[in-house]
């Protein structure tokens, strides 16, 4: 017997609840900028310079003790975090010391970087004494100032760079009018994605970036299952007004947009639970994208062709240069 958890044929009004959806989105926007203003984001060391350190032991390692001998080196902010094995077990854990600065501002960035090594060698010294010579430093990363620097303005590119590929890639296989759609829902997403990340103080760093990535392909796809249904249709039904179209192609692509996004989130649950701390934020990440990308191709990306009053003399035009 073949499991179905949606029905071939639905009629759900989705274009109906586009006035609450938009009031949601607008809500969800607008709070997602005032949060980015006044809460900022989480940055970890790939992006505020640093050093991280992963450490491992055989026998149990107390985190309060790490975290009380690593703070009492005076080195600023200091984060520590216990890794879990699969059995939900400490397996090591994860030391974070914030950018080291000189207080002379005429010493130069080399100061700098000397201070950050300085401190990347008192925490090993002291996790050493701490927990004896036979740890495991598992990772030691140490970034600088100007590396911070260079990553953020380079991921800001990359994903400003992802969403105008998309916007040529729909404008160059739809109209300009699908293509327009398709742009807001993206940048919909990535707004809420960077405001729940500012929200929950999730650190933000090159894996999320890596993850808002995926999640710009990721609701890209979804949108385009659904516009090349409504394309279809709007060669197919020449009188049918096109709220009610749309709703009949978001229908048409209903079980098809659930079956992806509870697979996909099938695998990110597991990755959640056993996949650690390392690659909990990413994880996180990808599935409020899954969400967010579904939710914005069927209420923001679909109704948005209403505003943009897409014609079907378009579509004729385009089925007679295929």
């Amino acid at each position: 017997m073949l499991l179905k958890l949606v029905p071939d044929r639905t009629h759900v009004g989705f274009i109906k609840l586009r006035f609450a959806a938009l009031i949601l989105s607008a809500l969800l926007v607008v709070g997602s900028i005032a949060a980015l203003f006044t809460l900022g984001l989480n940055f970890g060391v790939d992006f505020k310079g640093g050093v991280t350190i992963e450490v491992a032991d055989d026998e149990p390692i107390d985190i309060g003790a790490v975290r009380e001998t690593v703070s009492g080196l005076g080195l600023g902010t200091v984060d520590v975090q216990a890794i879990q094995d699969f059995a939900g077990a400490e397996e090591a854990v994860l030391v974070k010391i914030s950018q080291q600065e000189v207080d002379d501002p005429e010493a130069g960035e080399d100061a700098n970087e000397t201070a950050q090594q300085e401190a990347n060698q008192q925490v090993q010294d002291a996790l050493r004494t701490l927990l004896g010579d036979g740890i495991d430093f598992r990772k030691i990363e140490v970034v600088g100032p100007t590396v911070s620097g260079e990553l953020i303005q380079k991921g800001a590119i990359a994903v400003a760079l992802a969403i105008a590929m998309m916007l040529i890639y729909i404008w160059l296989r739809f109209e300009w009018q699908f293509s327009l759609g398709a742009i807001v829902a993206l940048v919909h997403d990535v707004i809420i994605t960077l405001g729940m990340f500012a929200v929950t103080r999730l650190e933000f760093n090159l894996a999320i970036i890596a993850a808002i990535l995926t999640i710009v392909g990721y609701s890209m796809n979804d949108t385009v299952v659904v516009y090349d249904r409504v394309r279809e249709n709007l060669r197919k039904f020449k009188q049918k007004p096109l709220a009610e179209l749309l709703d009949v192609s978001i229908n048409d692509t209903l079980s098809r947009t659930v079956m992806t996004s509870l697979t996909t989130m099938l695998a990110l649950v597991v990755l959640v639970v056993f996949g650690g701390e390392v690659l909990r934020g990413f994880t996180l990440a990808m599935i409020w994208g899954v969400v967010i990308g579904t939710y914005s191709s069927i209420f923001v990306a679909s109704p948005f062709l209403l505003t943009t009053n897409v014609k079907r003399d378009w579509s004729k035009a385009a089925a007679q240069t295929v």
